[in-house]
């Protein structure tokens, strides 16, 4: 049986993360799991879960609330005629392909190898995001053939290392191919979709050691910390949405991205042992 008192401190800590989460999702537009793989990581870690799998937890129990958060998000963004289908339809299958291809190498990885490689791309992410302008171009529109081919696994390859939907990535890609961002923002929703859940379907078959995983999981998926961080972001998410509109959210962006950094900074410390 679950130690009780482990499990409210879990609780307690995982309903903040939740509503933090949400509110920072809809304030900023960022996805969760660039929030929730770090805070699941120092979670897991405080607790005493501080095994060589720790990281594939923590990205696994991540893509897991994205399942719920994506389909969500892409069935409201299509209501409003938003998602462009023909960019998922392209670049779907390949995206797909790389997701399987980060499962089958996260599973074979260290927790410290991929604490470093979180390090690295949020590094670079939260540079984006403090440092990019919106009139960046790479070209007019999306690739295709050839470029696309090797292009698209990237996306699912990356993003499930981190943990991530398809946010972090999608957005900046599609914009610097000319997508209006609110276009690129809804068919990114459609890219989390497409990568969380076969990466999903492969964490649940991860054998990780009963003494080193949390209470309630299974495969490398926290089932508390899933359940409680689909409905705080569920909860929070909308408060997140208000706010952006009543305060002008681009400050607080480079705040993020500030932030982000010292959290890549961090990780990459752990990662190295210092």
């Amino acid at each position: 049986m679950p130690d009780t008192m482990l499990l409210l401190q879990m609780l307690v800590l995982l309903l903040v993360i939740g509503g933090f989460a949400g509110v920072l999702a809809g304030l900023l537009g960022v996805g969760g799991g660039i929030v929730l793989v770090p805070a699941f990581f120092y979670t897991f870690q405080t607790l005493g879960y501080d095994g060589p799998q720790l990281m594939q937890m923590c990205l696994a129990t991540s893509l897991a609330t994205i399942i719920v958060t994506s389909i969500r998000s892409v069935l409201s963004h299509n209501r409003k005629g938003a998602v462009d289908w023909s960019i998922l339809r392209g670049w779907g299958p390949g995206i797909a392909a790389g997701a399987v291809l980060g499962v089958l190498a996260a599973s074979s990885l260290r927790s410290e190898v991929l604490q470093a490689v979180f390090g690295v791309l949020a590094l670079g992410i939260g540079l984006y995001l403090g440092l990019g302008r919106s009139d960046w171009r790479l070209g007019d529109a999306m690739p295709t053939g050839l470029r696309r081919a090797a292009m698209s696994p990237s996306v699912g390859f990356l993003s499930v290392l981190m943990g991530i939907g398809g946010g972090s990535f999608g957005v900046p890609l599609m914009s610097l191919y000319n997508t209006p961002i609110h276009r690129a923002v809804a068919t990114a929703a459609g890219f989390g979709v497409i990568i969380a859940v076969p990466s999903v379907a492969g964490f649940l078959l991860l054998q990780v050691d009963p003494a080193q995983r949390p209470p309630l999981t299974v495969g490398a998926v926290n089932v508390v910390a899933f359940l409680v961080v689909v409905a705080m972001t569920t909860i929070t998410a909308p408060w997140g949405v208000k706010l952006a509109h009543a305060m002008d959210p681009r400050p607080l962006k480079r705040v993020f991205a500030l932030f982000l950094i010292l959290v890549a900074l961090n990780m990459l410390r752990k990662a190295l042992g210092w």
